[in-house]
């Protein structure tokens, strides 16, 4: 997700590190902060993979800045990884949101639509967070007031994602 979300935002303009980890940190809030001593080691990656370059240009007040800019080699990996989910890109709510926030740079309409069907045939898996045997509970059928608004929210919030996904999967789809 990390990888993902540099490169995304790179792919709009050239960014040095800390406007860099704040606008991930932004994309992600408080669930998955951003250390430092996470993002630059995934930074370092990248630039090894010939993903990114750096560039130092003169600080304005303080010392030299380094600039990320996304090489065309960049470019080809974010629309790979974009058009090739890994599944828990698909399920993970929150990695769900990276590849959304970046799915407009998959240029092609029905690669776009590939992928948010993926995501509804996700979402319209009867799942639930609590199970009788091998069944999911509704929320209905839970007396914990606490579970049920749980399953209640998620419900709602479900709902209407699949709205949204059947209708701009229709759009794409022209």
């Amino acid at each position: 997700m990390l990888e993902l979300a540099i490169l995304g935002f790179l792919f709009d303009t050239p960014l040095h590190g800390y406007e860099l980890r704040k606008r991930i940190a932004a994309l992600t809030g408080h669930v998955k902060p951003v250390a430092e001593s996470t993002l630059y080691p995934a930074i370092k990656r990248l630039e090894k993979a010939g993903l990114l370059a750096r560039n130092t240009e003169p600080g304005s007040v303080a010392a030299p800045r380094h600039v990320l800019t996304l090489t065309e080699g960049g470019r080809r990996e974010l629309r790979r990884r974009l058009a090739e989910p890994d599944p828990r890109d698909i399920s993970d709510e929150n990695r769900w949101f990276t590849v959304l926030a970046f799915l407009r740079h998959l240029e092609d309409a029905g690669a776009q639509s590939a992928v948010l069907r993926r995501r509804l045939a996700f979402l319209e898996e009867p799942a639930s967070f609590f199970y009788d045997g091998d069944r999911p509970l509704r929320a209905e059928e839970l007396d914990d007031p606490f579970r049920r608004g749980l399953l209640t929210i998620a419900r709602a919030t479900s709902r209407a994602e699949l709205t949204w996904l059947r209708e701009t999967i229709a759009s794409l789809d022209g």
